[in-house]
């Protein structure tokens, strides 16, 4: 066999190629005030997204928002007034800071605990690094 056959039969095993798109699709927030609380309604199905715990995640929007929060199986309540533009902004800072792998950009990542230091590992490259806690 010469080499252009080899590359051709090399070329057909390949998945075909998905046009544009990012592969992250996170779900919009649904959130709903009610008096001073900040409810997000799909707060599971966000984490699930993204490839968290919940518990993780509600932690670490209810350190950024300073305010209590809870998590009742699909939902998260804070006890804040904070507006949407504002907890988009923390959402997302998770996700840049939690989720995408600052080496290769990829979202193909993992939180490990290690002793008491918690590392993110990426499992598409192999980088691991501190964690912002």
């Amino acid at each position: 066999m010469d080499y252009n056959k080899l590359l051709d039969q090399a070329y057909k095993k390949l998945p075909e190629k998905t046009e544009g798109g990012e592969r992250l699709e996170i779900p919009k927030m649904e959130l709903m005030k009610e008096g001073n609380m900040v409810i997000i309604k799909n707060f599971l199905q966000v984490a699930q997204a993204i490839r968290r715990d919940p518990k993780h995640l509600l932690k670490y929007m209810s350190k950024e928002l300073a305010a209590p929060g809870s998590f009742d199986g699909k939902r998260a309540i804070f006890q804040s007034r904070a507006m949407r533009s504002i907890i988009e902004k923390k959402f997302d800072s998770y996700v840049k800071n939690m989720v995408v792998c600052k080496e290769c950009k990829r979202p193909d990542t993992a939180i490990v605990k290690e002793g008491r230091l918690t590392f993110i590992k990426c499992e598409a490259c192999g980088a691991k690094y501190a964690a912002k806690s």
